[in-house]
């Protein structure tokens, strides 16, 4: 004589009843679903798809052209920084030129005050 646990007995049958129950909901949810839609879920799922890859494309499209402009704005920045340093140079170049020939062109006070004795001795002659 074998003795099988009533306990077991209820729980694979219990089972067996959850799954057949979970068949059932979703076979009503499936029926409910195509009573509403029909047909036309499928076409839904289709345009719905549709929309989801223009969205991807249109979002990749707009990471490229992000990309792009990001590109474009170093290399524009990048030039004017060589531009600008181009033109602080020569403005250094021409400013130190200028004082070189200040310097050049002034007379110093010492040579300057000897002209002017020189000038006043001759007056008094």
């Amino acid at each position: 004589m074998q003795f099988t646990n009533v306990s077991t007995m209820k729980t694979k049958t219990n089972g067996k009843l959850n799954n057949t129950k979970k068949e059932a909901e979703v076979s009503k949810f499936e029926a409910i679903k195509d009573i509403l839609f029909g047909e036309n879920i499928q076409n839904y799922d289709q345009e719905f798809e549709s929309v989801k890859k223009d969205i991807l494309n249109k979002r990749q499209e707009l990471l490229d052209l992000i990309a792009d402009t990001k590109t474009e704005l170093d290399t524009a920045i990048d030039n004017l920084s060589t531009d600008l340093n181009i033109r602080i140079t020569e403005l250094d170049d021409k400013l130190q030129n200028s004082m070189e020939l200040l310097e050049d062109n002034k007379v110093s006070k010492k040579v300057l005050g000897d002209l002017f004795i020189k000038l006043g001795n001759k007056l008094n002659d």
